[in-house]
């Protein structure tokens, strides 16, 4: 028997949101296979391996109305995605040299005994921490939440669930 997914469960599964899965069935990115008599919406395998190519695009970067239309259009362009990373990869380069350029500057001022106020410094720590660790930390602690997650489904310790048999639960 197939097995299908809640949406709550399918959440848990991935890390996302229940308010997220029902945004992306708004929109038209991620719908549900089939329905429960109530209308609780049940995901299937095929709707699963939809949802990581979601999420996988957008770890790349894409936007929603990119992932739908590289979805939904005659496919990925992989130089399309190479393209657009290369112009990501540039702007963070912008931005870190920009960054770096500010402590080398903090830096002289310091070496040569000059006045740097407080309010500079902690703002010049503070774009350091928004500019390097944010997005590191947020992007590894969000793969390896979905990579525990995908070998729990892959070694069937999933949620998965009988349309029939859980038409009772929440969502």
């Amino acid at each position: 028997m197939k097995p299908y997914w809640k949406v709550g469960d399918l959440a848990k599964l991935t890390g996302l949101t229940v308010r997220t899965l029902r945004f992306y069935d708004q929109i038209g990115l991620l719908s549900p296979s089939a329905a429960t008599e109530s209308g609780h919406r049940l995901y299937d395998d095929d709707d699963l391996s939809r949802l990581y190519q979601i999420i996988s695009l957008k770890e790349l970067g894409l936007s929603l109305d990119e992932v739908k239309a590289a979805l939904t259009g005659p496919g990925i362009d992989p130089l399309e995605v190479v393209d657009m990373q290369i112009e990501r990869a540039q702007e963070q380069i912008r931005r870190q040299q920009k960054l770096l350029d500010q402590l080398r500057h903090v830096s002289k001022l310091m070496k040569g005994k000059q006045q740097v106020t407080v309010d500079d410094f902690t703002t010049l720590l503070q774009a350091m921490k928004n500019d390097y660790e944010k997005p590191i930390l947020n992007r590894q602690h969000s793969w390896e939440q979905r990579l525990g997650l995908l070998g729990m489904f892959l070694a069937g310790g999933n949620e998965g669930t009988n349309p029939t048999k859980k038409e009772h639960k929440e969502d």
